[in-house]
């Protein structure tokens, strides 16, 4: 069972693939993406809208059928993503987090256009190296991912991630959508984090080899750090908007279909708690 700190409780039964029993809340749903063209659909199926701006974050409230959902413009990177979730958590109170948007395609199997649902996300840029003397060059295949470490105050302790996993209510419910989508497949996979954009064909296949990632962009891992340590239920949804490894060039339409699968996915858990 995974419960929504805020509001829902997943539970996935032996004879029923979920039901939900909902305490009364007005906690909204939080629907995170980096850049505008991540941003306007959503935003535009918002009903009764405002925008607030804090510092360089923007963030708008409306509901979607009839319920509390907030939209977050994080602007693009690790460090704009964990300043946008911290004020969205502290301001909003949200009942659970959906970080979504583009990405490029690191997993051969898929196209632009597929969808991933990020079971998982980690830090793909964080790294460590080996002594190496002057002039012996340098080797990015051996550089070591390090884990990123969380003091969790009520484990009273240092705590090490070596990633952070989706909730498992909120995934399931991703993956019960995986027949509704038409613009391409939806899979379940790793997400890679960092404020990288490699185009590199060997390293995108190292790094799939090594981390065996689905896809590479710049804010999930970031967000579900800091959803993790306030126990906010977060996951990542991401489309490929493009990947070398097919020859296919950023088409912006993707930034949509994955705004609209978001926008039936966030139906779905609105009508389930109903």
């Amino acid at each position: 069972m995974s419960l929504l700190k805020r509001g829902f409780i997943l539970c996935c039964l032996v004879l029923s693939p979920m039901s939900i029993a909902s305490t009364p809340t007005s906690a909204p749903i939080l629907i995170q993406g980096a850049m505008d063209i991540e941003t306007t659909t959503l935003v535009n199926t918002l009903k009764n809208k405002s925008q607030t701006t804090i510092g360089a974050w923007s963030f708008w409230q409306g509901t979607i059928n009839d319920y509390p959902v907030i939209i977050s413009r994080t602007e693009v990177g690790i460090a704009n993503a964990a300043a946008a979730t911290t004020l969205a958590i502290e301001r909003f109170k949200p009942a659970l987090i959906i970080n979504q948007g583009t990405a490029g395609g690191h997993d051969p199997q898929l196209q632009r256009g597929d969808i991933v649902i990020g079971k998982i996300s980690f830090n793909m840029g964080a790294y460590k190296s080996e002594f190496t003397e002057k002039g012996k060059g340098i080797a990015p295949t051996k550089w070591q991912n390090f884990d990123v470490t969380m003091r969790l105050r009520d484990q009273g302790k240092l705590v090490e991630h070596n990633n952070f996993a989706a909730d498992k209510g909120l995934l399931h419910i991703a993956t019960t959508m995986a027949n509704s989508y038409t613009k391409g497949k939806v899979v379940t996979g790793v997400i890679g984090t960092a404020d990288e954009w490699n185009r590199e064909v060997d390293r995108i296949n190292w790094l799939h080899k090594t981390y065996k990632t689905s896809v590479e962009e710049m804010e999930t891992s970031s967000a579900a750090l800091v959803a993790h340590a306030y126990k906010v239920p977060f996951i990542g949804i991401r489309i490929l908007s493009n990947t070398d490894l097919h020859n296919q060039d950023f088409d912006p339409q993707t930034a949509v279909d994955c705004q609209q699968f978001v926008i039936d996915y966030t139906k779905k858990i609105i009508m389930m708690r109903n």
